[in-house]
């Protein structure tokens, strides 16, 4: 019975925050009111003991169960203190220590509420329950009892429940809780909605898509959980310190104590340089980092990501979606021989219908605009990555991509076309080419924009030291070449397929320096995956942009990128101020008590002051 309340103790964080509070409040009073030398009460000092056994057992607890797992902690180094305190009869001393230990409990349980929080602050957004329209009826139900295919109302001034499509309606929708950006858009009908958006004003009727575990959120969610769980290499680098400052800080109290054989000496030097305030500051400051990221639309998996952005030289990125719109427009229609504008469009929209690539889901839109034209499903359908699309209706093959594509599936491709084709893309103009059973049938032009600001944000990565930045595109060399200009390129490379993206990233195996990449996380999932630091742009809709990339950005704006770099270099700015702090209070506290100024409780009191400059400083990245 009494093991079982152990663990559920150990369990409890508001439990454990409750005990250290009350610890503190107590040794307090104690503590000050021996400083005034005023003694209210006749057992106040056999109350000090008590308090100090009481506060002995979670150091124990904790550095025996650490010892048990082959670890050396800090607790260990504390609980020896408070061995030699007590061993000395030194109970104010120990009062200070375990009115240290308290405070760096409850800072340690706030690093592990912190992530926790994060998450309840992004559960908040989800309803509890939503409004489902079965046949004429609408009925509200719990929100765990929602399944795919069904139809969700969602009116004025509510949150959605699910990842879905509108079905009826228009509203604006806040989409702030999963991007980081307040403006609002409209919804209406066939655009994507997600699950902890708002509805400002209007009504809709969404039919759910993902609920569950499976939408955007709960996604987001579930990395941030595993974030808050990793260690960068400086975490590492501090736990291994730790173990050898442990070490070797026992042994040099031993061998201090076998020449000066003086008890308080050795109590005082073990008080002044207990790490507790080291342990708790470093994970601090990730978790910190992590959680303001978070806020702006940033999900990070894992303090590491943070420590590699901070170190970030070379960015390779895609064009399309990154640097230009990612929304091309079709500006003109050619088509060859007798067929008809019409009839060409019916066959290179069925060529597209099941495309995920911008240019086809622009072709879709065109054709879909035209009230004349009903987009028909091929029988066969097959879609070659960076060149182009095969379908099959009934015995006809439709082939649609680049000019090269056709001609390698024997398309046939005259002199006159190749001229215009040609002339077409030196005007700094994508096409996609149509064949219809080996003949060359017309035509799609395409433009894109690049996107506002663009150069200015890239220059501002290159202010944060960013040496390099490398464009890959799909597209030919005249558009390749337009949008590089245009946005300050160092290198551009053109006419790739996902294929040769991945092998421009493998070049840079040998590298000494940090390469990120930023991609869409679907067609560039194998590059992203061989840089140091991966990015997904607009990840919101994309449950493979936020599986594959180390970083997803939930908006589809650039600007996140230099904002996550200064982020995460103040981060690491601040937690290796840590060390500094803790090296010069170390070194100042050894000082005073070599020098004779400083006893047991002295030492004590100067480690319980200076704790809190470490920490308190990895408190300011949230406000960054």
């Amino acid at each position: 019975m009494f093991k079982k309340y152990i663990e559920k103790f150990k369990e409890n964080s508001f439990l454990k925050i409750v005990f250290d509070v009350v610890l503190i409040v107590l040794l307090a009073v104690v503590l000050v009111l021996n400083f005034f030398k005023t003694n209210p009460f006749i057992f106040w000092r056999q109350f000090l003991i008590f308090l100090v056994l009481v506060g002995i057992f979670p150091v124990i607890f904790s550095a025996f169960r650490a010892l048990l797992n082959r670890k050396l902690t800090i607790d260990l180094l504390a609980a020896v203190a408070l061995f030699f305190a007590i061993l000395t009869g030194e109970w104010i001393s120990a009062g200070f220590i375990n009115l240290m230990l308290a405070f760096a409990r409850i800072f340690d349980e706030i690093v592990q509420l912190r992530s926790k929080n994060i998450i309840e602050h992004l559960l908040k957004f989800r309803p509890e329950r939503a409004k489902v329209k079965r046949g004429e009826e609408i009925f509200e139900i719990p929100y765990e009892e929602i399944k795919i295919g069904d139809l969700v109302v969602v009116e004025s001034g509510e949150r959605l429940a699910i990842d879905g499509v509108v079905v009826s309606g228009q509203a604006v929708i806040n989409q702030a809780t999963l991007t980081g950006e307040s403006e609002p858009i409209t919804k209406k009908e066939g655009d994507k909605v997600f699950s902890s958006t708002l509805n400002e004003s209007g009504s809709l009727l969404v039919k759910a898509e993902k609920v569950g575990k499976d939408t955007v959120l709960s996604k987001i969610i579930e990395l941030t959980s595993e974030a808050s769980r990793s260690k960068a290499s400086v975490e590492s680098i501090a736990d291994k310190f730790t173990g050898w400052y442990i070490v070797a800080t026992l042994l040099g109290s031993a061998a201090i104590y076998a020449v000066s054989h003086n008890l308080n000496l050795v109590l005082a030097i073990l008080l002044v340089i207990c790490a507790d305030d080291i342990a708790v500051s470093v994970p601090l400051g990730f978790t910190a980092g992590i959680a303001r990221a978070a806020k702006r639309g940033i999900i990070v998996k894992g303090s590491q990501v943070i420590e590699s952005v901070a170190k970030i030289k070379i960015f390779i990125t895609d064009k399309t979606g990154t640097l230009t719109t990612g929304k091309p427009k079709i500006s003109e229609i050619k088509t060859f021989g007798k067929i008809s504008e019409q009839n060409f469009l019916e066959l290179l929209g069925m060529a597209e219908i099941n495309s995920h690539h911008p240019n086809g889901r622009a072709v879709v839109n065109f054709v879909q605009n035209n009230k004349k034209i009903k987009i028909t499903a091929p029988d066969e359908f097959n879609e070659v990555p960076g060149e182009g699309i095969i379908v099959f209706k009934g015995k006809n093959k439709i082939v649609a991509g680049k000019p090269k594509f056709l001609e390698a599936e024997k398309v046939e491709i005259s002199a006159e076309q190749k001229a215009l084709m040609k002339k077409i893309q030196e005007s700094e103009k994508s096409i996609i080419a149509v064949g219809f059973n080996k003949k060359t049938i017309g035509l799609a032009v395409l433009e894109d924009e690049v996107k506002p600001g663009t150069k200015a944000i890239i220059e501002k990565t290159r202010a944060l030291g960013v040496k390099k930045w490398i464009m890959l595109t799909g597209d030919n060399s005249a558009v390749a070449k337009k949008v590089s200009d245009e946005v300050g390129m160092d290198e551009f490379h053109f006419n790739l397929n996902p294929q040769d993206k991945l092998n421009i990233v493998k070049s840079f195996e040998k590298r000494k320096e940090t390469l990120a990449m930023i991609g869409d996380g679907v067609n560039d999932a194998a590059a992203l995956a061989l840089a140091d630091v991966s990015f997904a742009m607009g990840a919101i809709g994309s449950d493979a942009a936020i599986e594959a990339a180390d970083i997803a950005l939930m908006h589809d704006d650039l600007k996140r990128i230099p904002e996550i770099m200064e982020l995460s270099k103040f981060t690491m700015k601040t937690v290796r101020l840590n060390f500094w702090i803790w090296s010069i209070t170390n070194f100042v506290g050894l000082v005073l008590v070599f020098g004779g100024f400083l006893g047991p409780i002295g030492a004590s009191a100067f480690n319980f002051a200076t704790d809190f400059i470490p920490i308190l400083n990895s408190l300011r990245i949230l406000r960054k």
